[in-house]
């Protein structure tokens, strides 16, 4: 099996189309995809489709085309999901289709008819960590996402927790331009820092923070 070029997209502002009427995985999808800010597109026929699909076409926040997929339909698309395998061949003119305009393409657990594969994802504050079995185990890569979601379980994902405190810090830094390298970001994010932020005091954990990257600047400058 080949391995896979973990990769996270912008997909604000471009077309997405979401095909077929697997009501619970379609929906999931067209939710993230909203989420990411993308124009969505939803073609399925109208009885297989979930009320919330319609509900969002409705209130015109995705495009919902009320029928089978037809070549044409991925006219300046960016990326398609398709979420209803059952129809080999609707999906392998979708494959076609997709190839010949260089759209990504995703069939659900059809590994080998996707130019790309989705990996479990779990989302925290501003982080959102992606697990991959290439394609291999997509049972597995949702229960280590599981697990790791799993504050009894799995304690990494607590870092998470200053990542908005991280990027103020950041913006403040860099419009300093104070000489420091990702060394000095990784190694100033200290479990001291941690601890007084998930006791509540906030103010003390971000200057804490800049005062040590302070100290790594002069170093650097010296």
């Amino acid at each position: 099996m080949p391995r896979y070029y973990g990769v996270f997209l912008d997909l604000h502002g471009r077309k997405c189309v979401v095909i077929g009427g697997d009501a619970h995985e379609a929906l999931r999808k067209v939710r993230y995809l909203l989420e990411c800010g993308a124009d969505v597109t939803v073609i399925a026929p109208h009885e297989q489709t979930c009320d919330e699909v319609q509900a969002l076409a409705t209130r015109g926040e995705v495009l919902y085309i009320p029928r089978i997929y037809r070549t044409g339909d991925l006219e300046d698309a960016w990326l398609v999901i398709v979420a209803d395998t059952s129809d080999f061949a609707i999906n392998e003119t979708i494959r076609d289709d997709a190839e010949a305009s260089n759209v990504l393409l995703n069939v659900m657990d059809v590994t080998h008819m996707c130019n790309f594969i989705a990996p479990a994802l779990i989302h925290r504050e501003d982080v959102t960590v992606a697990v991959s079995t290439a394609g291999t185990s997509p049972a597995l890569a949702r229960r280590l996402r599981e697990r790791m979601s799993d504050p009894e379980y799995c304690q990494c994902l607590q870092w998470a927790d200053i990542g908005p405190m991280l990027a103020d810090v950041r913006r403040e830094v860099r419009s300093q331009s104070l000489p420091l390298k990702p060394d000095d970001w990784a190694e100033s994010i200290t479990d001291e820092i941690l601890a007084t932020f998930q006791d509540g005091d906030h103010i003390a954990a971000r200057q804490m923070l800049i005062d040590a990257l302070n100290s790594r600047a002069i170093v650097n400058d010296g």
